[in-house]
């Protein structure tokens, strides 16, 4: 019995640790590039982020060699801010823009950056597990026309139901 809880449940935490079949992640990351804040331009929505605005992610190194992560966004109904901290490991190559992140102790779910500005590292494409999870992350608190519509393109081409997609307000 022991034997099949640990099957299931490793099963479990992979099933976590995929990404949808046409996603794949951009190589030639650079994690020191990627650090800072970031603004949630778009996302499709979920029960943890439900009703936020001026959403924020931002990431640092930790001393373990991770990154820590803090996601933040304001609550009109509640009036006020909701903060949540996790953190953020490689699945592979730290080359790969493949991760997967913990909010919640042991369990962690890819973060799979499948398109970025490799250049400046201005916007950034994306998706979690599976088709539910999608963000559009920039910079700044607002994108040209042109990032938002190659972000629906791509992100339509891999599956994403983009009809569904909510663009939070920001400053």
């Amino acid at each position: 019995m022991r034997k099949l809880v640990l099957v299931l449940s490793a099963l479990l935490l992979s099933a976590c640790l995929g990404m949808p079949e046409k996603v794949s992640p951009v190589s030639n990351f650079e994690l020191n590039k990627y650090l800072g804040k970031w603004h949630e331009i778009a996302r499709l929505d979920h029960s943890f982020e439900k009703g936020l605005s001026q959403v924020t992610a931002e990431y640092s190194m930790k001393k373990d060699g991770g990154v820590s992560v803090i996601n933040r966004g304001y609550s009109e109904a509640d009036k006020e801010w909701k903060e949540a901290e996790g953190k953020a490991y490689f699945v592979n190559s730290e080359t790969d823009g493949y991760l997967k992140v913990s909010f919640f102790g042991p369990f962690y779910g890819s973060y799979v950056i499948f398109e970025l500005d490799h250049q400046n590292y201005q916007y950034a494409f994306i998706s979690g597990p599976d088709l539910e999870y999608l963000w559009l992350l920039s910079r700044t608190p607002t994108v040209k026309p042109e990032v938002i519509e190659n972000f629906i393109s791509m992100s339509k081409a891999r599956g994403f139901d983009t009809e569904k997609l909510i663009f939070p307000k920001q400053k």
